[in-house]
C-alpha cells in the first residue's frame, strides 16, 4: 500500500467511530500530515476527545490525556527532576511528564493558568523540553490537540493571541445532524453489547508512523505555482491592509495574520491537496481550509464584536475580495 492509501484507510477507521464529523477528521489527519497542532473549540460530548483516541487505536502512537485544571503545574506537563537515594548516595533523575507522547490531548488547554499553558506551548514550537538545564527531545511524531469550551468563560484563561498563533489550525466542531445522531446511537448501543460480550473482535493491524513520514516526504514536493503562492500572499496581506480592498472591511480588523499563517495555509494547502490526490495546490484548496487557518490568527475590532461580526464572516468577506493572480 502507498502511504496514501495508508493515510485514507485510517481516516475511514476514524470515521467509523466519530460519525458527523467529517470536517474534524479530516483536519486531524491534516494536522497529522502538516507536523502541525490544532486547537479544537465545541461544546462537550461532539467527540473531540473520542477522535484523539479513536487516532491512536489506529495509528502505532502513544497518547497522553491532560486534563488541564486551575491547579495544574507546569513540570505535571513537562515532567521534573526526582531525587533517587541507593546505596547511600542520591543523584536527581528526570522524569518524563505526559507531553513526551506522540499524541498529547490538552483538554480544556483555557482553563489552565499562563504558566502551564506556556510550558505545553513552549513544547510545541520547540520540540523539546528544557529541566535543570538540559534539553529532552520530543518524539519525531509529535501532535497536540488541544480543547476548549466556547461557552463557558467563569473560571478560565484565555489563549494570549501570540500562543494561539502556534496552532496551526483552530477547528470548530458543531452539532451532527439527524441522520448521524440516529447513527451514534446505534453506535454507542453495538459498543456497549459488544464490551458486554465475552469474545472479542481481533484488533485491526495498527498503521505504523513510517506512512505518515512517508506521506510527508510527498507532500514536501507537491507543486505550489507562482499564482498560486502569489494568492495565499495577497490573502495574508488582505488582513493586515484591509483598506486596500474595502472600508468596511478596515474597520473590522485590527491586527491581520502573521507570516506564520502564510506558513501555515501553505502547509495545510499542499496538504489537502496531496489528501486529495492531487500532487499541485489549486485555488480550491487554499479556500478549502482558510477559515481554520486564519480564524485563531486574526484580532477583530471593537466595531466588529459589537456589530457580531465573527472572524469566519470576516475572512469569508476577503475570500471574496481577492482574487486569484
Amino acid at each position: 500500500m502507498t502511504p496514501r492509501d495508508d493515510i485514507l484507510d485510517l481516516g475511514k477507521r476514524i470515521g467509523q467511530s466519530i460519525i458527523g464529523q467529517d470536517t474534524m477528521v479530516e483536519r486531524l489527519l491534516l494536522g497529522l500530515l502538516a507536523n502541525g497542532h490544532l486547537l479544537v473549540e465545541g461544546l462537550p460530548g461532539l467527540a473531540k476527545t473520542r477522535a484523539i483516541k479513536s487516532l491512536a487505536k489506529n495509528l502505532e502512537a502513544e497518547l497522553s490525556r491532560v486534563q488541564f485544571t486551575p491547579d495544574l503545574l507546569p513540570a505535571d506537563i513537562t515532567g521534573s527532576e526526582v531525587y533517587f537515594s541507593e546505596g547511600g548516595k542520591g543523584e536527581f533523575k528526570f522524569q518524563q511528564g505526559p507531553v513526551f507522547a506522540n499524541l498529547i490531548l490538552a483538554d480544556e488547554i483555557n482553563r489552565a493558568p499562563a504558566k502551564v499553558q506556556s510550558a505545553l506551548l513552549e513544547a510545541m514550537e520547540e520540540r523539546q523540553v528544557t529541566v535543570g538545564g538540559k534539553s529532552y527531545p520530543l518524539p519525531d511524531l509529535f501532535m497536540v490537540m488541544a480543547t476548549q469550551n466556547p461557552i463557558e468563560q467563569e473560571g478560565t484563561y484565555p489563549l494570549p493571541e501570540a500562543q494561539l498563533d502556534r496552532f496551526l489550525m483552530h477547528v470548530e466542531v458543531g452539532y451532527p445532524d439527524e441522520t448521524s445522531e440516529a447513527a451514534i446511537m446505534r453506535l454507542n448501543r453495538d459498543e456497549e453489547n459488544a464490551a458486554h460480550g465475552k469474545a472479542k473482535a481481533s484488533a485491526a493491524t495498527r498503521i505504523s508512523p513510517q506512512s505518515v513520514f512517508d506521506a510527508r516526504k510527498e507532500i514536501g514536493v507537491v507543486t505550489v505555482s507562482e499564482p498560486i503562492e502569489k494568492y495565499i500572499v495577497a490573502l495574508v496581506v488582505a488582513t493586515r491592509y484591509p483598506d486596500r480592498y474595502d472600508k468596511d472591511l478596515a474597520n473590522l480588523l485590527q491586527v491581520g495574520i502573521s507570516p506564520r499563517g502564510v506558513i501555515g495555509l501553505d502547509k495545510v494547502s499542499r496538504s489537502y491537496a496531496w489528501l486529495k490526490g492531487r500532487d499541485y495546490v489549486t485555488p480550491d484548496d487554499v479556500k478549502a481550509i482558510v477559515n481554520d487557518v486564519f480564524r485563531h490568527r486574526l484580532i477583530l475590532s471593537y466595531e466588529a464584536h459589537a456589530s457580531n461580526t465573527s472572524a469566519d464572516q470576516v475572512i469569508d468577506r476577503i475570500t471574496e475580495l481577492v482574487a486569484v493572480s
